[in-house]
């Protein structure tokens, strides 16, 4: 089972989305970060309270900013994951090395990585988020980068077997 579960930026779907896998599964889980963290003290201090919501929840971490299709191989435990979160995998891809991947390369890589590792697993949830709301002017890349979460959003939603938004800590079944 494939569930994605979209939201503005502390929206309360991280807790969901755990919620949500620790449903579909009891025993060991993965959780797949894709953040790459740094020295930003707001990064770091989100790494760990999201650290501390899963403490013993069974998760196991695998780090992987890029190439979501290498997070497979070191899944030996188990076939359940949560994945979190499109929108640093869709930038860790576009924004690679210093250089700028275009849009249609950065599409095709994150969403067939993400329909390899849906192949793999039992379960899996996929975190993304919701930065379309706001109405302000942005440069060429920022759009560009914009339209490729928009575009592998959609792709997620149409092939999941699930589709949540949380607003405001409340979960809304779309599909």
């Amino acid at each position: 089972m494939v569930t994605l579960i979209y939201g503005g930026s502390a929206s309360g779907k991280s807790q969901f989305a755990e919620d949500t896998i620790c449903s579909l599964c009891k025993g060991n889980k993965y959780y797949i970060a894709t953040m790459k963290v740094g020295d930003d003290e707001e990064n770091i201090e989100r790494v760990k309270k999201h650290r501390e919501q899963r403490k013993n929840k069974g998760f196991e971490t695998i780090e992987c900013p890029n190439d979501l299709k290498s997070a497979i191989p070191q899944m030996s435990k188990s076939k359940n994951a949560l994945l979190e979160c499109v929108s640093n995998l869709v930038a860790n891809e576009m924004f690679f090395n210093g250089e700028i991947i275009g849009k249609e390369d950065t599409v095709e890589k994150v969403v067939g990585g993400i329909k390899e590792l849906a192949d793999f697993c039992d379960n899996l949830v996929i975190v993304s988020n919701n930065i379309f709301e706001s109405d302000s002017d942005y440069d060429d890349i920022t759009l560009s980068y914009m339209q490729a979460l928009g575009e592998v959003n959609a792709e997620i939603a149409k092939n999941s077997d699930e589709v949540y938004e949380v607003v405001v800590g409340i979960s809304m079944r779309i599909k």
